[in-house]
């Protein structure tokens, strides 16, 4: 009994490994945790009209507010090592993009926006991992992220063998067009064919048919006999 339960325990781990193995080949970069974290940072103005030091905040929608305790001087460069209580800013489990932004703490009326965007891993097209984002007269911002390579280049590809799918398919729909309309023309002309070759026949049953009841009238009035 004991062997018998150790060998389907092992059967159901070997497939759920199979399984596992198919799911990563098939569908790679699924599960792959890419985390993103704040390389450096310039701001270049404050919202408050008041002469306060402001609360900056990066944030992602349905996820936690990132402050960030260090920005405080307009027009001072920031560098992180990325190992920062506060870091990091987010992680990226798909190539699927997020609506994240910088934000300016407002504590009288809502939140002042620095910019909001779609951040996706693709934005992360150098070998090196980083994407720098500079909006005029706000911020420029550098974010590090090694892991999203490899996404971005799954995103790529999966763009890429996209573009050759909708080829293939409309090559294959041209195809399928050609051969019915091919078909139906020739379908067209045998059906013709046959429709003379049928109007041949009955007109040459008629002309019989006309010779054979002369035959039988002569026989009738005997002329065969006089001639």
């Amino acid at each position: 009994m004991s062997i018998c339960y150790h060998l389907q325990i092992s059967r159901v781990s070997s497939a759920t490994l199979l399984v596992s193995l198919i799911f990563l080949i098939y569908f790679p970069g699924t599960l792959l945790s890419a985390v993103v974290t704040l390389d450096s940072m310039k701001i270049y103005r404050t919202h408050e009209w008041l002469n306060v030091e402001p609360t900056i905040y990066f944030s992602c929608k349905g996820e936690n507010q990132t402050v960030l305790p260090d920005v405080k001087q307009v027009n001072a460069s920031y560098t992180f090592k990325g190992e920062e209580s506060w870091q990091p800013l987010t992680e990226f489990t798909s190539v699927k993009c997020k609506r994240c932004g910088f934000y300016e703490r407002d504590d009288f009326k809502s939140d002042d926006v620095f910019d909001e965007w779609e951040f996706c891993p693709s934005d992360f097209a150098d070998s090196d991992g980083k994407y720098q984002r500079i909006i005029h007269q706000e911020f420029d911002a550098t974010f590090l992220c090694p892991q999203c390579v490899p996404l971005s280049a799954d995103s790529s590809s999966a763009s890429k063998h996209r573009k050759e799918g909708n080829g293939m398919h409309l090559a294959v729909v041209i195809l399928i067009s050609a051969l019915v309309s091919t078909v139906f023309v020739l379908g067209g002309v045998a059906a013709y064919k046959y429709w003379q070759k049928k109007k041949r026949e009955q007109d040459q049953a008629r002309f019989l048919k006309l010779f054979e009841d002369g035959d039988d009238i002569e026989d009738e009035l005997g002329l065969g006999s006089v001639l």
